[in-house]
């Protein structure tokens, strides 16, 4: 029997801050708005805590019913809780690193007109996602789903007096519409063929399946169309135009949104229906195809930017490719232990660039930076420790994370495999590209006064009384050391055996992942092989290892060989990269203008769009048609009542001679009668 945890208390509390500094932040202290946020927040990451300690205790998956919702016949959606392996893990991460980045927000955000709506929004955004990940049944993950695009769509426009920030914030919540349709018809198909949408009834219908490898069939269109919602929310191949734009919203926004938890729901979604995605071999192909190449496409894109969030918003987007990539080879705890670490070292990578430009008074420009390890010595060594874990450097998180997915991925195909290391290499070489340009050589601002744009208030920080480039306070630097720490540690939970670890992150996942049924059968098919054959599985099993050592060892100079390159064009020698620029003068255009995608997209989909709203819907339909009709309508009775008012002459004689008119046509009209009769 399991213990009554309550875990509709770790949504609800956020959603009581939102409420509270909603209504009342206007009217309140900055120090009773910040304090709301973080008490809430705090107290929903502590309730979290507070379940992993009890976890072990549990018999899982455990569910809570919370009230009946839907009924229609025989379908019935209930608000319903689930946890298990995988929801622990998205509960941890989601509460951890967004009431560290809550924390961080008080001291970058404490000068904004806004600051009250700030929070009320972030905690906000922590209830939908926190409802999407403890939802019992699609439909209420579904919920939490179109909460998170909402909430993404108010903190990305949060400057909404800013054209581009207003732009950026439709830009996402439209493209994301996209993703959804495709997302709730594979639910609509899921009722029509299933009949509900709870996750023990769907899964347990699924899991006597046969797989379909004959060809395309039910669970295939189900896991393709739920990959379109995917690529919507976690800005994959063709949808993640709407993530760089993103950007415009304040810095932690896009810590909190765009690195650590809303752009990995879409990872969680494919990971949490992982039974239909095993039996639909080519929907899993379509999520590998899809991660590796927007793995390795926004990689290249990244290289060319110059705004230092732009670098880490196309790095986001790379780096949730490498996850589908994993999902998309079958290895889904291999893409949860990236999404894990990725949080950590992501998050922290967008707060220390929030740390670098509240220190050189707004400037994102990274031609208009460098020299600044020495001026603020803390943003620097968490942002190197973030940087060496996200480039594959041995020990840190990301090298466990990456090596894992690309070991998994070259079990199925050298091909994922190949691209995932290129896309290593010109991952180490564009993140130490930001390293440098950042933080060695000779500042290039405008002044070493740190005011390079003097636009403070637009990134909602106004310089807090210090002159020149100054450190952040402690309030912004305590967030970053803890998940600096993260960034370095947090890999080896996952270490694998091959490196002499036991894999304990993997090991925890296995019972979502690999049914009790497989299970069993896999340990009866062991009990049964002679000695011969165990001793044959094992020099197999040495062998492997070795493998894996071996592509291990090349993931590792491929990060390397990034640092060398960029270290050679950004250090060594600095005047280089504008001679290669000059000289590939149409690749480099290329890439400074993300290949022309938007300008593509803008002309296919947008012009048309607004042309045909604008002529066809609105002047022909609208003005010619609807508005006429009625105008012509009008205009006509007019022209009638004006003829037929005549007859009120106020003439007797009128009178009387259209009453003898009008007996007249009654006496014809019967005469005409009468012969028709006979």
């Amino acid at each position: 029997m399991n213990p009554q945890l309550n875990l509709w208390l770790i949504p609800i509390l956020p959603l009581a801050g939102a409420g509270i500094n909603g209504f009342f932040g206007k009217r309140s202290s900055r120090r009773a708005v910040n304090t709301i946020a973080l008490f809430f927040s705090g107290a929903a990451f502590a309730m979290a805590l507070w379940v992993a300690a009890r976890f072990s205790s549990l018999s899982l998956p455990y569910q809570e019913f919370l009230a009946h919702w839907i009924r229609a016949g025989s379908f019935s959606a209930d608000f319903a809780f689930y946890l298990d392996q995988l929801s622990l893990v998205m509960l941890l991460v989601v509460t951890g690193v967004g009431f560290l980045i809550h924390v961080y927000s008080v001291g970058y955000m404490h000068d904004d007109p806004g600051y009250y709506r700030f929070f009320s929004y972030l905690n906000l955004f922590m209830f939908f996602m926190l409802t999407l990940v403890l939802a019992g049944n699609y439909l209420l993950m579904f919920i939490g789903w179109e909460g998170v695009g909402l909430a993404s769509y108010l903190l990305i426009g949060f400057w909404f007096t800013k054209d581009s920030a207003a732009s950026a914030g439709k830009k996402a919540f439209i493209v994301n519409r996209v993703g959804d349709f495709g997302f709730l018809i594979a639910l609509f198909l899921l009722i029509k063929h299933f009949g509900s949408l709870n996750f023990d009834r769907v899964f347990a219908a699924i899991a006597p399946m046969p797989a379909e490898t004959a060809g395309a069939g039910l669970l295939t269109a189900i896991g393709i169309l739920m990959m379109v919602g995917a690529c919507g929310k976690s800005a994959q191949i063709p949808l993640y135009v709407w993530l760089p734009d993103a950007m415009e919203g304040p810095t932690p926004v896009s810590a909190l949104i765009h690195a650590a938890t809303m752009v990995t729901a879409g990872v969680y979604m494919v990971s949490r229906s992982h039974v239909i995605f095993e039996r639909a071999p080519g929907a899993l192909m379509v999520v590998a195809i899809i991660g590796t190449l927007t793995a390795f496409f926004a990689a290249t894109i990244a290289i060319t930017q110059t705004d230092i969030k732009k670098v880490l918003a196309y790095s986001t987007v790379s780096q949730l490719g490498y996850m589908f990539l994993a999902c998309g080879v079958g290895a889904f705890s291999a893409g949860i232990f990236h999404l894990m670490t990725h949080a950590f070292f992501k998050g922290l990578l967008f707060l220390a660039a929030g740390s670098v430009i509240h220190a050189v008074g707004g400037e994102q420009d990274m031609r208009n930076m460098g020299g600044l390890r020495k001026k603020i010595p803390w943003t620097f060594w968490t942002m190197t420790a973030a940087t060496v874990a996200i480039a594959g450097i041995p020990g840190a998180a990301g090298f466990f994370s990456k090596d894992e997915i690309l070991w998994k991925s070259y079990q199925v195909s050298w091909a994922y495999w190949l691209v995932g290391v290129v896309t290593a290499l010109i991952t180490s070489f564009y993140m130490f590209r930001l390293w440098f340009m950042t933080f060695f050589g000779e500042y290039r601002g405008d002044a070493d006064e740190g005011h390079g744009l003097g636009n403070h208030t637009r990134h909602g920080h106004d310089a807090d009384g210090h002159g020149g480039i100054h450190e952040s306070p402690m309030v912004m630097l305590v967030p970053l050391v803890i998940l600096a720490v993260l960034s370095l540690i947090g890999g080896y939970v996952g270490v694998p055996s091959a490196l002499g670890g036991n894999d304990h992150f993997d090991n925890f996942l296995a019972p979502v992942f690999h049914s009790s049924a497989s299970a069993d059968a896999k340990t009866q098919a062991v009990g049964e092989k002679s000695a011969t054959e165990q001793t044959t599985e094992g020099s197999e099993s040495t062998t492997g290892a070795s493998s894996e050592l071996l592509f291990t060892g090349i993931s590792v100079l491929a990060a390397f060989l990034g640092f060398g390159f960029a270290w050679l064009l950004y250090y060594k020698s600095p005047h280089l990269p504008e001679k290669i620029a000059a000289a590939m003068a149409g690749g480099y255009q290329t890439l400074v203008h993300k290949y022309y995608v938007d300008e593509l997209y803008g002309a296919v989909f947008v012009k048309p769009l607004i042309n045909g709203s604008t002529r066809i819907l609105w002047h022909d339909v609208d003005q010619k048609t609807i508005d006429a009709a009625v105008n012509d309508a009008g205009e006509g009775a007019w022209h009638v009542s004006d003829e037929v008012r005549h007859m009120q002459s106020g003439n007797l004689r009128s009178y009387a001679g259209w009453v003898a008119a009008g007996a007249a046509v009654v006496i014809a009209f019967m005469i005409w009668m009468w012969m028709g009769a006979r």
